[in-house]
């Protein structure tokens, strides 16, 4: 089992930038796809950037393609998600988590985040107009 930790979020004016950091212990990070996903208050959790466990491959969410950007440390068994231009919209809490199996590319990790049982308390980005 892994535990994650997200930290970074806050208050932030429209046009701000935040990083958002998830430090992971308890299983092998590296050998896992990851993600940062989001939940608005009445709105279902959402995948809106994920990198394979290579690091090779990334995806976003239209909604935050150009303004946000993922990565990854293996060596510090963290990840990071840069988040830039932001808007009223991306009001949420983000959470990060991996895949449910090894060596799995971003297609996967699209696929299989919805059967992920365990998440962390995520942390909360409120961004002002």
């Amino acid at each position: 089992q892994v535990q994650l930790v997200e930290s970074g979020g806050g208050l932030v004016e429209a046009g701000g930038s935040l990083r958002l950091s998830c430090a992971a212990s308890g299983r092998t990070f590296s050998n896992y796809a990851v993600g940062w996903f989001r939940q608005a208050p009445g709105k279902e959790r959402e995948l809106v950037a994920g990198i394979s466990w290579s690091g090779g491959t990334t995806y976003y969410a239209d909604s935050v393609k150009g303004r946000f950007s993922i990565s990854r440390d293996n060596d510090k068994n963290t990840m990071y998600l840069q988040m830039n231009s932001l808007k009223p919209d991306d009001t949420a809490a983000y959470y990060c988590n991996t895949d449910t199996a090894p060596f799995g590319a971003t297609t996967d990790l699209r696929r299989r985040w919805k059967y992920v049982e365990v998440w962390g308390q995520g942390t909360l980005v409120t961004v002002s107009s």
